[in-house]
């Protein structure tokens, strides 16, 4: 009786042993193995999602293959961190053990989305409704000048009303930073004021080495009771921030003399002064330009040509300095109008 009884428990250790080396076996091999997912995936994990269930999330998108061993490896492997909300990326056929490192360390997808300086707030919010899965919802246009150009981190759900909130505290920050420590004896008094002398300057050059030299041109001119005379004012004037064109400028074509005259509060070559608000969104180092500008006694600029503008201290030299440029904008659409000819003969031949 007792050999039968110490056979018995034998077999019973032997059967345990098996048992226990094939259940192990079976979750190494669920956790080393690749999983079924033959493309890349992107899970969102939210706040107060216990493991089980983000072990059926994960087991939907085919990113690992048993949630029982994915919760009970989360639970005795180290390292001994919690599993970190939000939203993943995984590589096709990525490895259980992948997940769960992934999922401790916090590596989350990093979706992100670039708001160039000098966008009106039509065409931010434009801009808005291309990045990908992006909630536009009942989002509108922002105050313009009112957000901050930068690039933006964002998770996918995420509303473009949020967005604009975090552009704009955003700027709110910077402003707060700024503001503080501007050059004294400026002429202007309110934030909105040295926000709407930004967006022109914004909207005037994209030489970054130009900012503060051509923000002391306005504010010379504000100095001397000289209107700005911005183009990009009466441009403002004309479409409200909202481009016309495909891509081919605010107005989809050149600025014209009677433009000029449009009857605008916005139009600084009829009203001295700042305009009423700013006319796009300028970007931290145009702020700074106008609050620290470059001390100078140019009154006047103008394109050269290359991108850059040429600068003068009076009129008679800014008159040549137009003259120089209209010359070489001639030359330039004469050799472009050549290039277009010969890419037309060059395309109708056999």
């Amino acid at each position: 009786m007792k050999l039968f009884v110490i056979k018995f428990l034998i077999s019973v250790g032997v059967l345990c042993a098996a048992l226990v080396a094939g259940i192990g076996y079976y979750g190494y091999s669920a956790y080393t193995t690749p999983a079924l997912n033959a493309v890349e995936k992107i899970v969102m994990l939210p706040k107060g999602t216990g493991s089980q269930a983000i072990a059926e999330r994960l087991k939907a998108a085919q990113v690992i293959s048993d949630p029982y061993v994915f919760v009970v490896a989360a639970k005795i492997l180290p390292p001994s961190a919690t599993l970190k909300a939000g939203e993943y990326q995984f590589p096709p056929h990525v490895r259980m053990a992948d997940v769960l490192a992934k999922l401790k360390s916090g590596d989350i997808y990093k979706r992100q989305f670039t708001i160039p300086e000098g966008l009106t707030s039509f065409e931010i919010l434009e801009k808005l409704r291309h990045v990908p899965d992006l909630v536009m919802g009942d989002a509108v246009p922002p105050a313009e000048g009112s957000v901050l150009p930068d690039t933006y981190q964002y998770t996918g759900g995420d509303t473009a009303a949020a967005k604009l909130d975090q552009m704009q505290a955003a700027l709110r920050d910077v402003m707060a930073k700024e503001w503080p420590n501007r050059n004294p004896d400026l002429p202007f008094t309110t934030e909105n004021e040295a926000l709407t002398l930004a967006s022109i300057v914004e909207k005037e050059t994209g030489v970054a080495s130009e900012r503060a030299r051509i923000a002391g041109v306005f504010i010379n001119r504000l100095r001397k009771g000289m209107p700005l005379q911005s183009d990009p004012t009466v441009i403002y004037a004309l479409t409200n921030g909202q481009p016309q064109n495909d891509g081919q400028g605010p107005l989809g074509r050149r600025l014209l003399s009677k433009d000029l005259e449009t009857d605008s509060p916005y139009n600084t070559y009829l009203h001295p002064g700042l305009p009423p608000a700013p006319i796009a969104n300028a970007g931290k180092d145009a702020v700074r330009a106008v609050l620290h500008p470059e001390a100078h006694d140019f009154l006047y600029f103008v394109a050269d040509g290359t991108g850059g503008h040429v600068f003068a201290r009076t009129l008679a030299e800014h008159n040549q300095n137009v003259a120089n440029w209209r010359l070489t904008r001639n030359v330039q659409e004469r050799v472009q109008e050549n290039v277009q000819e010969k890419e037309t003969l060059s395309s109708g031949k056999d």
